[in-house]
């Protein structure tokens, strides 16, 4: 998970698949993100869906933001990699990114609220990061030894 996402050099089919898989696996948790990286497919994709019906999905390959407002919030967040935890974290409010489209269109977008949050979310898995890192050393020592007892439990049963 701690790994840099490549650019995908091609739109094709295999990538066309890859959306459907990440999507069909993000409605199914429920979440409102994924990126390839979370599936173990180091390429630069992600799949968002912040919609109230789940009916909205966004796809973005090679995705890149291109501006950050100068003014941050804080948000609550949670990561399908680290299933029930949740703490939060400070976000840029308003970003613009750049992407490809499932056909390898290229497209741009102005995001606030709670897209603007999942973009920046995603777009660090793509990196090589998870939402915890930002979080105290406390608190990453807190989660780790959280995921270790239910790891442990998950063994037991």
């Amino acid at each position: 998970m701690h790994k840099k996402a490549k650019p995908v050099a091609e739109v094709d089919d295999r990538i066309r698949q890859l959306v459907r898989d990440m999507a069909e696996t993000m409605y199914d948790a429920p979440g409102v993100g994924l990126a390839a990286t979370q599936v173990d497919v180091h390429e630069r994709v992600v799949v968002i869906d912040v919609s109230e019906e789940s009916n909205q999905l966004l796809v973005l390959i090679n995705p890149e933001i291109t501006w950050r407002s100068d003014d941050y919030k804080i948000y609550e967040e949670g990561c399908l990699s680290v299933p029930g935890i949740y703490d939060e974290v400070e976000r840029a409010s308003r970003i613009r990114c750049k992407a490809l489209d499932i056909d390898g269109k290229p497209f741009e977008f102005d995001a606030d609220g709670l897209l603007a949050v999942c973009v920046q979310h995603e777009l660090d898995h793509l990196e090589g990061k998870v939402f915890v890192e930002y979080l105290s050393n406390l608190k990453q020592n807190r989660i780790k030894t959280k995921l270790k007892k239910a790891e442990r439990e998950a063994l037991r049963a």
